[in-house]
């Protein structure tokens, strides 16, 4: 499987690596409940990524997301698998709420979105928030009404952290409850990521093609057609696009004064 992938590719992202460490394996026929963890030899494991990595020069990021063991990032850091820094999910009480580009490791990937996150402006618009209501995600009302506060003391806090790091354009207000998700606002967002510590940054073309909706909604099965909305331009178009090789120049430029 890595071979197959890595002869395609400069660098492969393996989603939820902690599997090279343990996997819960549930019995054929029984619900999760009745499952357990199955711990893989991680040395081995990682061994045989690192051999794979040389033969193909192709750099690997490891999905490192949510509860993951301090010893585990240790060990997949030494490996040189580089960690993978969401810049929605590093918060902290300083920096504006959140963590500082600046400030992640060398050895990540940093990115503003996921494919199992919204769009930029979906967050922003709370796009999600409301079609999780209409698919039945969100049936309690106050529970809702909960998410839609913690959204935009989210957004603030990034309007806010964007302004004390001097990337937030002339004209664009301060107050995240008055400021909508447009085209001066994604690029200061990808600016403020891009000029970051982290040696790899991922975009999302979504994100460039200021589209809404999202590619996938964790948890749904039937309810949104996952893995099946396309761009809203085909590639001859995305290249060609002005706005798209705007923010490419733009990007390029700061990664090359960050040294990245």
């Amino acid at each position: 499987l890595l071979r197959a992938n890595m002869k395609h590719c400069g660098a492969l992202r393996i989603d939820h690596v902690l599997g090279l460490l343990r996997l819960w394996w549930i019995p054929k026929g029984e619900n999760a409940t009745k499952g357990a963890y199955i711990y893989y030899p991680v040395q081995d494991m990682l061994s045989i990524l690192a051999l794979e990595s040389h033969r193909y020069q192709c750099s690997v990021i490891g999905e490192d997301l949510g509860t993951v063991p301090d010893e585990i990032v240790d060990i997949l850091a030494d490996a040189g698998v580089h960690s993978y820094k969401v810049f929605f999910f590093e918060t902290s009480e300083e920096d504006g709420g959140f963590i500082s580009p600046k400030h992640y490791a060398s050895q990540s990937m940093a990115a503003l979105c996921t494919h199992d996150m919204p769009t930029l402006r979906g967050f922003w618009h709370c796009d999600d928030l409301k079609m999780g209501q209409e698919i039945g995600l969100y049936p309690d009302a106050e529970q809702l009404e909960a998410l839609f506060d913690d959204r935009l003391e989210c957004k603030q806090g990034i309007l806010d952290s964007v302004a004390w790091h001097g990337f937030l354009p002339e004209g664009v207000g301060r107050d995240a409850s008055q400021v909508p998700m447009d085209s001066y606002l994604a690029e200061a967002l990808q600016l403020h990521v891009a000029a970051g510590g982290s040696t790899l940054l991922s975009v999302q073309l979504e994100d460039w093609l200021e589209m809404d909706k999202p590619v996938n909604i964790p948890g749904t099965v039937d309810e949104y057609p996952n893995w099946r909305r396309k761009l809203s331009m085909n590639l001859d178009e995305i290249f060609a696009h002005e706005g798209v090789n705007r923010i490419a120049s733009k990007l390029t430029d700061v990664r090359e004064k960050a040294g990245k």
